[in-house]
């Protein structure tokens, strides 16, 4: 029952993003890569990541949103699409985040795209990733 719930949750939240899409005068304030996030902010933001590490977070600031709208998070290995997340963005001003579960296999470079509705590139940003720390 409760996975029914999340289900049609994230499918509402889809419909409300298709009505409302607007990306025209989005931007990405700040595009960070971090370990964390706490009290809405970032911890530990770099763009080498070194050792074992869980979890890698995107966070981004988004501002100029005329009306409630989504962005995306496009997550990319060595020029390989490796998830998609779709992001409500609810106010002009607006921080959100996405994260990355990460395995020792996919060192090397990774990127983030931030998109809007129409697809259209609003920030990228790249980071490295090392699992053996040097």
């Amino acid at each position: 029952m409760k996975r029914l719930g999340i289900v049609t949750l994230i499918m509402l939240m889809g419909i409300t993003c298709s009505l409302y899409a607007e990306s025209t005068g989005i931007e990405a304030e700040k595009m960070v890569f971090c370990r964390g996030i706490n009290g809405l902010e970032p911890v530990g933001a770099s763009s080498q990541f070194f050792g074992p590490i869980e979890k890698i977070y995107c966070f981004t600031r988004i501002s100029g949103a005329s009306d409630t709208t989504c962005v995306y998070h496009v997550w990319y290995y060595e020029e390989k699409e490796m998830a998609r997340v779709m992001l409500p963005i609810k106010s002009a001003s607006w921080r959100t985040w996405s994260s990355k579960n990460m395995i020792e296999d996919w060192e090397g470079a990774w990127r983030v795209d931030v998109t809007a509705q129409d697809s259209s590139v609003i920030a990228t940003r790249e980071f490295i990733y090392k699992p053996e720390s040097e």
